[in-house]
């Protein structure tokens, strides 16, 4: 039995610096980790990928020799590896002992509409791998009310596809308001908390005004489901990833297994859900969001004004 993560997620969202970072991670803590590269366009790795998909195909000779742009390129690396699944079964082999990354394309349509992942997946599976998603997105998008609902469905959609225990992040948590504040609390966007006041905070752009419905509609669908809730990660921050790896220990299985020593207390705790994420995200909206200073001010006229008014009741 092996234990793995799989990392998927939108170009730029962070996954092979994710898989550097929990590799080192993981190895300060006593595990043995593998990554495996399954990016044929990612020709830069900054770790020593245990096995490589660029040894069996590579996306720049696919685009050149079949006259393929990236997308289709991408999709035909994915089936290529699809049928030479005896070859990714004995490189995998030299790794039994260890606990796996799969870094994987940054292609959305991998994950939400095609089935050549979701088939190599399910012969990881058949092979006596304990696999859990890993989905990231930028955390920034929780800035922008209509890209966000985009995200909850992009998310939802991967999660209906792929057929997996799934953990959707929220990366680069501590650039959170690089773009912009939030109009709610971190919680909202973490538990996905009710979605008509995000559809309401739209209707103040005149262009999405017109597409009330729509949202209205791809909202319910999300809450209908209710499948999608966020973790969140700042990857350079030791406490943030020790609380994700938690969180993925316990979708993939690891922590009932016997690779470690665990108490009948841990497991206990497990059960219980001990670490309430709702005090997880307290902690990280006051460690990387800048408090409301308008409303500081407005806390404190207010306390002037009692007191003026105290003595005279």
């Amino acid at each position: 039995m092996a234990f793995a993560q799989v990392v998927i997620g939108p170009p730029g969202s962070g996954k092979t610096t994710y898989c550097k970072g929990m590799q080192e991670f993981l190895s300060k803590i006593g595990r043995k980790v593998a990554v495996v590269n399954l990016d044929p366009a990612n020709d830069l790795l900054p770790y020593d990928a245990a096995v490589d998909i660029s040894e069996l195909v590579n996306l720049d000779d696919v685009m050149e020799n079949l006259k393929l742009g990236p997308n289709g390129g991408l999709i035909y690396c994915m089936e290529y590896l699809e049928k030479n699944l005896d070859w990714f079964k004995s490189q995998l082999e030299k790794f039994n002992d260890c606990y796996i990354l799969f870094d994987c394309p940054g292609q959305v349509e991998l994950y939400t509409h095609h089935d050549s992942v979701k088939r190599i997946l399910a012969e990881l599976q058949k092979w006596n791998f304990k696999l859990a998603a890993i989905h990231l997105v930028d955390s920034h998008y929780c800035s922008d009310p209509a890209k966000f609902i985009s995200v909850l469905l992009t998310s939802l959609s991967t999660m209906l596809q792929m057929e997996l225990p799934h953990v959707n992040v929220l990366s680069k948590v501590d650039l959170i308001e690089s773009y912009g504040k939030l109009a709610f609390n971190l919680d909202f966007y973490t538990e996905v908390l009710d979605l008509s006041y995000l559809v309401d905070h739209l209707a103040d752009d005149p262009f999405l005004k017109k597409f009330k419905k729509l949202n209205e509609a791809i909202t319910g669908v999300v809450q209908d489901y209710s499948l999608v809730s966020f973790s969140t990660l700042n990857i350079k921050d030791k406490e943030s990833v020790f609380n994700l790896m938690k969180v993925v220990d316990k979708a993939n299985g690891y922590v009932f297994g016997d690779l470690e020593e665990r108490s009948v207390n841990k497991l206990m705790s497990v059960a219980v859900g001990a670490d309430f994420e709702y005090f997880r995200s307290a902690a990280v909206q006051e460690k990387y969001m800048d408090e409301d200073k308008d409303r500081e001010k407005m806390e404190t006229e207010l306390d002037v004004l009692l007191k003026k008014q105290l003595p005279n009741m």
